[in-house]
């Protein structure tokens, strides 16, 4: 078959664009839809110092958005000039770009929305009698009657490019998504009133708060519950907000909020951060829903990224990374299997298990340096020997004495009562009756004594003796020659062979099973997206993992009273207890309310 050969197009004369056009292109990178134009007027409004903003919609912002705020105004004179592309009052130099503190900067907002709509500004300072309002089609400024602060009003988005309204879509969908652009700025702000209104009913009202009462308003009541506080301090990075437990996690990312400096941001370093917290604990594809605020010196991160400023880049990523990560697992470390445990258990509830728990439910040694030393799968050889095997004496629950009464400033998972099938322990506490899945809740004990006893051990590194070989990518070998003391930590040597060709010349003693190209190339991507790797890491946990299924008690394993008692102390006084290793929950709790609520008590 024959190509077609195309005749070539004729030159055509190098001409600057006429700025009609300049500003509908810049309306194209900034205004998607009416949630970007909300988005941009609120920005402004905060800027201006405002304390209440009204949002006010028509047919989900399609044919009108109206923002009123109580800022700062704009002169009259000054009113013209707010129009024009890259006008601004918020920066003058570089040096206060790299240390912008303002929601917007760029001066390229109103510009671009007037090219795409129908706009006008009405605005009053202290100092003036009354308040004036410019047209921004015929630039016609006549006086009008306003409080102070600004109003401004867009009205049939996108009249200008008809093909860019046909994208839009449902007048529901596209206010779901004005709203949500609110709801970001009031979960930043509490200091502010939000409100929308739309086609003259109230859509939603946050009111000024305190900041933990405005996430509450905002997330609601049934987030702050099952969510715990994220709290880190490091001079120049601060870093607050609320994880989500793994039990609340959601199918679809759709409750993440991250904040940089006040501002909304999507990144994919902090999101990794943060993910890499929830390996442990979260089951499958669930979602962890999370609000985290991130404070950082101006001049440690770049918000000029991207035209619509929802992404920043930082510049030590890899520190931001590191201190997101660890206020998360700081969080999730506590269980609220073990939230009220009292720091030492009675003498007589002491005395009364003490010989009858299981070996596996006493503390282990940690590991010797001969221990370390052979690695993960060796050290497991030796626990084994060191420490009796994690199999619990076969005992009939039929004959077991009757729980004591419950004591005063009784443990979170109360005293055991009863086994179930081989596989549940009935537990009383003072709320009510918990279920406790005994083979999952003493799995997660042995995995995290397993981590625990490894912890600060080296990663041996084995040397292989023929070299793994692959062809990589250019990222791969700049990331390979900039991170190869990183990777050395890792017990990994990869290195150039020939232009084209990496070489894996050693890899970790415990990882001697796996593919291991593959695992170079999965800690090369981990390192160049974020600066630092957790791949070995989680392929270590794997195994522990794995040992720590197959050394918990079985399903089906009778346990006196003593026992199941041992076992619901161990989870109080251990980490991450509530799931087990694949995130499933290890306990449920039923409080007197919902018991009565079961036989109608009280009706």
């Amino acid at each position: 078959m024959s190509a077609v050969l195309e005749s070539p197009r004729p030159r055509r004369p190098i001409r600057e664009l006429p700025d009609e056009l300049v500003s509908q292109i810049a309306a194209g990178e900034v205004v998607e839809r009416p949630a970007s134009v909300v988005r941009e007027l609120v920005d402004n409004a905060l800027d201006a110092g405002a304390r209440e903003i009204v949002v006010r919609l028509a047919a989900g912002g399609i044919r009108a958005i109206l923002v009123e705020d109580d800022g700062c105004g704009i002169p009259a004179t000054e009113l013209p000039l707010a129009l024009r592309r890259h006008a601004t009052s918020k920066i003058g130099s570089l040096e206060e770009l790299e240390n912008v503190a303002t929601m917007g900067f760029r001066g390229e907002a109103l510009a671009a929305i007037a090219s795409v709509a129908e706009l006008s500004i009405a605005s009053r300072t202290a100092d003036a009698p009354h308040a004036q309002r410019l047209e921004a089609r015929s630039g016609e400024l006549t006086p009008a009657a306003r409080a102070v602060g600004t109003s401004v009003e867009v009205r049939e988005l996108f009249f200008a490019t008809p093909a860019r309204r046909k994208f839009l879509k449902s007048e529901a969908t596209e206010l779901a998504h004005c709203i949500e652009a609110v709801r970001r700025h009031a979960l930043t702000r509490p200091d502010v009133s939000f409100t929308v209104w739309h086609d003259g009913k109230l859509a939603q009202q946050w009111r000024r708060a305190g900041a933990e009462q405005r996430v509450r308003d905002v997330l609601h009541d049934e987030f702050v519950a099952a969510s715990r506080e994220v709290a880190l301090d490091l001079g120049v990075l601060r870093i607050r907000g609320r994880a989500g437990l793994p039990e609340a996690a959601r199918s679809r990312a759709d409750q993440q909020y991250v904040y940089v400096n006040g501002r909304y941001v999507r990144d994919r370093l902090v999101a990794h951060g943060v993910r890499s917290a929830y390996e442990d604990v979260l089951h499958g594809a669930r979602q962890p829903s999370y609000v985290l605020f991130i404070d950082i010196a101006p001049g440690l991160v770049d918000v000029n990224v991207h035209p619509t400023k929802i992404e920043v880049r930082f510049r030590d990523a890899r520190e931001v990374h590191q201190a997101v990560r660890r206020a998360f697992d700081a969080a999730l470390a506590v269980s609220r299997a073990g939230e009220a445990a009292p720091a030492a258990l009675p003498a007589a509830a002491t005395a009364a298990f003490a010989d009858s728990a299981p070996p596996a439910a006493r503390p282990w040694p940690a590991a010797t340096p001969q221990q370390a030393a052979l690695g993960l799968q060796q050290a497991a050889v030796l626990f084994a020997q060191e420490s009796p095997p994690a199999a619990w004496p076969a005992a009939a629950t039929a004959a077991a004495p009757a729980a004591a009464p419950l004591p005063e400033g009784d443990w979170p998972l109360g005293r055991a009562v009863a086994q179930i099938a081989g596989v549940y322990i009935l537990a009383e506490n003072t709320q009510g009756l918990v279920v406790v899945d005994m083979h999952a809740a003493h799995e997660r004990i042995v995995y995290e004594r397993l981590k625990a006893s490894l912890a600060g051990a080296a990663i041996e590194s084995q040397p292989l003796l023929i070299p793994a070989t692959f062809s990589a990518t250019p990222q791969e070998l700049a990331t390979a020659e900039q991170q190869a003391d990183n990777l050395k930590r890792l017990g990994l040597d990869v290195s150039a062979l020939s232009p084209g060709v990496l070489a894996v010349r050693a890899r970790p003693a415990a990882l001697a099973g796996g593919d291991v190209v593959e695992l170079a190339r999965s800690v090369l991507a981990e390192l160049a997206q974020v600066g630092s790797s957790n791949v070995i890491q989680r392929a270590q946990h794997e195994i522990l993992a794995t040992m720590a299924c197959h050394g918990a008690v079985r399903a089906n394993r009778q346990l006196t009273i003593e026992e199941m008692n041992a076992l619901l102390r161990d989870m109080e006084r251990t980490e991450r207890a509530d799931q087990c290793n694949h995130g499933r929950p290890t306990w449920r709790a039923l409080t007197m309310k919902d018991l009565d609520a079961l036989f109608w008590r009280g009706r």
